[in-house]
Formats: C-alpha cells, structure tokens, sequence
C-alpha cells in the first residue's frame, strides 16, 4: 500500500505545461512562416489597390461616355463636377475623381 501511494505522488509532481525550449521552438517556426509570407501580403496589397484604381478609372470613363453622348458634348470639356451635378457620379465618385481629368473625352490620371 505504501508503495500505491509513493507512485501517486509522482504522477501528481509530473508537470502538464510545455518547457522553455518547446516554446521557443513553436515562436521561431510561426516567426519564419510570417516571414515567408509577408512579402507575398504586401504584393497582394499592391496588385488588388492597381486593380481597385482600373476598375474605377473603367467608372469613370463610362460614366463619362454617357455624359458626353447624353448631353451631346462632342469636343466640349468634360469636368466631374457637372457630371456630379448631373447624377452621373456619386459624392463619393467625385471625391476619389480628384485624381484624374479628361482630356478628348479619355479619362486619364492627372499625373499622365
């Protein structure tokens, strides 16, 4: 019976948490696996932001093609305020339009 209750109390001494080593270990993979991905996160970032800026350029200039042919525009200046003031962009639109212009009824970036 004295010998049942001496391996008890080791069982119960035995420790449940994971060791020093066993946690650095498990830091440094999650630390390599980030490092393997980040780069590919940040070119993720970049291709969806140039796809973003496509799409709305591709808005735009639709939304300016109606403007011309309803309004019957050829060869006149078109600007995003009037087209705004029309009903053809939203506040929002008009906004992010800041960053473009058309020129010959294209719609381009205002750094091109």
């Amino acid at each position: 019976m004295n010998k049942n209750l001496i391996t008890k109390n080791i069982k119960k001494k035995k420790a449940k948490g994971f060791t020093l080593i066993e946690m650095v270990i498990v830091v440094a993979i999650i630390v390599m696996l980030l490092v393997i991905i980040a780069p590919n996160l940040a070119k993720q970032k970049q291709s969806a932001n140039e796809k973003t800026n496509d799409a709305f350029k591709t808005t735009l200039q639709t939304q300016a093609n109606l403007y011309e042919d309803d309004k019957d525009r050829d060869g006149k200046e078109i600007n995003f305020k009037n087209m705004f003031d029309d009903g053809y962009l939203t506040k929002k639109q008009l906004e992010k339009a800041k960053g473009y212009t058309v020129v010959d009824g294209v719609v381009q970036k205002a750094t091109e």
